[in-house]
């Protein structure tokens, strides 16, 4: 009863061994990294977006409370030198 016991827990060791060996060669393949790897640029090209978008939108801020936003850009005739002065 003891060698059946040992019997099958070498087996299933041994078939855990070999899939989770074969998970990790199925991990390194081309076609995997591949997959990967255009994954990695769709979350690159996303996230460099939201940090335009939010790039945009702060800049927008800045402009609207330091007066660059074109509202202010009248000249008022009373502020302006007189010539020969």
């Amino acid at each position: 009863m003891r060698r059946i016991f040992w019997v099958t827990l070498g087996a299933s060791a041994g078939v855990l061994v070999v899939r989770r060996l074969t998970a990790a060669a199925n991990r390194y393949t081309p076609e995997a990294v591949a997959r990967r790897a255009s994954g990695l640029g769709d979350r690159l090209a996303a996230f460099s977006a939201e940090v335009r978008a939010g790039m945009a939108e702060r800049e927008a801020e800045l402009r609207d409370s330091l007066g660059l936003d074109g509202r202010h850009d009248q000249v008022d005739a009373h502020t302006l030198p007189e010539p020969g002065r």
